[in-house]
């Protein structure tokens, strides 16, 4: 499987999919719901959050991803833009900073940025979202546990279900039993196992056309049956709605189930979730260093709005925190029941 943009599909092409998402008439416009939750302008609350975008490579071809990544993708960061990455978080003092891709550990650089991220602060709340397969797809992985544990990451681990029918139906013939064998090696080293202060989460994202079940619900059932079938412990479980973008807007619309989906947000569209979406209080740097509200504005190539810091070598925490968020009609995925954030639900 290639992604869309080796495909040259038109949903590789961010504008096509904001004409697609812009042309479903009857749906109310996002801003409208903001509107009368008295929340537009959405504004930042703070700058808490640096998500960082290490490239687009990754050694998987998953049927839900948003970020259209893969091993034909190319785009990756260098060492100059990671360069001012180091500087906001020195500089500006920012706490947490979260690593992604792609598959972020197939950036070459990407254990030297780690490294010089821990070099500024042992308080700074690293953490790395891992695909899990990628531990075991080639032996110069295979050690990344240790690496992780050695400069104190919290893992993130995207792990569709506890069945190999369903996880790789979304991610892949043979992703499930790769994705427990890393999970026991992470488990190895301490990873997920209480008492030992090394963070072992789960990222769950629905296979079809439909929002996440109860977050505290699947954990329940997730560490049953992990745990008693193939002996694996993890801290939490996080659930993530699926935004109508790139592949999953794909498989929406050949599924016919766009127009649905897309009501579906909207009638369970809630304020309070509203109020608490991630893009508050994070920044998203792309590969290429440009800046975004959220990972998933990145991907439609929507830039923050500000008069001069667009950029990461541009960057100004006055205008950034005096932004307006710029929203469209995924951000209904955001806001939508539990709300849906990179750490699981916001209400």
């Amino acid at each position: 499987m290639k992604s869309l943009k080796a495909q040259n599909h038109p949903l590789a092409s961010s504008t096509h999919e904001l004409e697609v998402l812009e042309a479903q008439s009857e749906i109310t416009p996002f801003y409208k719901k903001l509107k009368e939750s008295g929340l537009f302008p959405l504004k930042p609350t703070q700058i808490e959050v640096l998500q960082i975008n290490m490239g687009k490579m990754c050694n998987q071809v998953c049927k839900h991803c948003h970020v259209d990544a893969g091993p034909d993708r190319k785009e990756i960061m260098t060492r100059e833009i990671m360069g001012f990455c180091l500087d906001v978080i020195r500089n500006e003092n920012i706490k947490n900073v979260d690593l992604t891709g792609g598959a972020p550990e197939m950036n070459p650089d990407f254990r030297w940025f780690v490294e010089e991220i821990r070099k500024i602060s042992d308080k700074i709340n690293i953490i790395v979202r891992c695909n899990l397969t990628i531990i075991v797809a080639n032996p110069k992985y295979n050690d990344l546990p240790e690496f992780f544990k050695t400069n104190r990451i919290d893992i993130a681990s995207s792990l569709p279900y506890f069945t190999a029918v369903k996880t790789d139906s979304q991610r892949g013939e043979g992703v499930f039993e790769k994705s427990i064998k890393a999970l026991n090696m992470l488990n190895a080293v301490g990873y997920g196992i209480a008492g030992s202060g090394l963070v072992l989460d789960l990222v769950y994202n629905p296979s079809g056309a439909f929002l996440p079940a109860s977050q505290s619900d699947l954990e329940l059932e997730f560490k049953k049956k992990l745990s008693s079938q193939y002996g694996i412990e993890f801290n939490s479980l996080f659930t993530i709605t699926n935004l109508p973008i790139s592949r999953f807007l794909e498989y929406l619309i050949r599924s016919e189930n766009y127009e649905s989906y897309m009501e579906k947000l909207l009638e369970a569209y809630n304020p309070v979730a509203a109020a608490n979406v991630m893009c508050r209080n994070t920044i998203s740097v792309g590969w290429d260093g440009f800046l975004y509200d959220c990972d998933f504005n990145q991907m439609l190539e929507l830039k923050v709005e500000t008069t001069g810091s667009q950029h990461i070598s541009e960057w100004n925490q006055i205008q950034l925190l005096n932004r307006n968020i710029v929203v469209n009609q995924h951000c209904f995925g955001c806001t939508a029941g539990a709300g849906s954030s990179c750490g699981g639900t916001t209400s």
